[in-house]
């Protein structure tokens, strides 16, 4: 049996855990007294111990990843492709989706087009898309693209656009949600253009009500509009979701002690 030190009986060193802290190792210190435990009772050869600190450390900081990944991403809701209910729409392509799910358009550079009537999830579906991206270490940043395209106009108006376009190029994955939703103006325009030229080689996930045959119209410059569907539209897997609206089965009902 291994022979310990009196500090690894149980009690961790005072010292030797503030020094982890003040390297901030602090999965290795919070987990410091128990894995000492553990090796003063015969359970872990020295080389064991140190491997199952390192991994709490790793785990500490896989955790604290995510979770910034997450809060920067800006998602709405929290939820994953395994809770969409593909049944109660059968047309659209769950296989597809599922396919999708494994990232290999986010690792390619290639995007994702998710179109259909208002209510069908395309929401839901691609931030589940962009959780799992940011699970597997990637940046995401979710919005509405009425608030990129604003975002970028205060640019103009405080010169910080250079510094602003460039945030948005950034993430490995950004999420335009409802996208192609009214005419755009020309400054409008340029702006998107700008973004998606910036982000060229990586992905994009689009969700529309408007098939992308119905965005062109939407352009005030038929050129910059080609332009910038070539890049997007010919660049990316293309989802039709077609079915009926999840909302009405999300209408409140009476509760107990509730008003009809």
């Amino acid at each position: 049996m291994t022979t310990w030190p009196a500090a690894a009986s149980g009690a961790a060193s005072p010292a030797l855990e503030s020094a982890l802290r003040g390297l901030r190792l602090t999965g290795m210190a919070d987990m410091l007294t128990e894995r000492l435990a553990q090796a003063g009772a015969g359970k872990l050869g020295h080389a064991e111990l140190l491997a199952l600190l390192v991994g709490d450390e790793q785990t500490r900081r896989d955790s604290a990843g995510l979770a910034r990944r997450l809060a920067a991403a800006h998602f709405e809701t929290t939820c994953a492709v395994e809770d969409f209910d593909f049944g109660y729409n059968p047309d659209i392509p769950a296989g597809i989706i599922r396919d999708l799910a494994g990232l290999a358009f986010l690792a390619a550079g290639q995007s994702v087009i998710l179109h259909g009537p208002v209510g069908v999830g395309k929401t839901m579906l691609a931030q589940s898309l962009g959780q799992l991206a940011c699970r597997r270490g990637h940046t995401v940043v979710f919005t509405k693209t009425s608030r990129l395209l604003a975002d970028l106009a205060g640019g103009h108006a405080d010169r910080s656009w250079a510094t602003r376009l460039r945030r948005w190029a950034r993430p490995a994955l950004l999420i335009c949600d409802d996208f192609a939703m009214r005419e755009l103006t020309l400054p409008q325009a340029d702006d998107l253009y700008e973004v998606i030229t910036e982000r060229a080689g990586r992905s994009m996930i689009v969700t529309s009500n408007r098939a992308p045959a119905d965005w062109y119209p939407l352009f005030p410059n038929p050129v910059v509009a080609e332009s910038i569907l070539d890049r997007l539209v010919n660049a990316a897997f293309h989802v039709p979701m077609p079915g009926r609206s999840y909302r009405p089965n999300q209408r409140p009902t009476s509760g107990a002690g509730g008003s009809p």
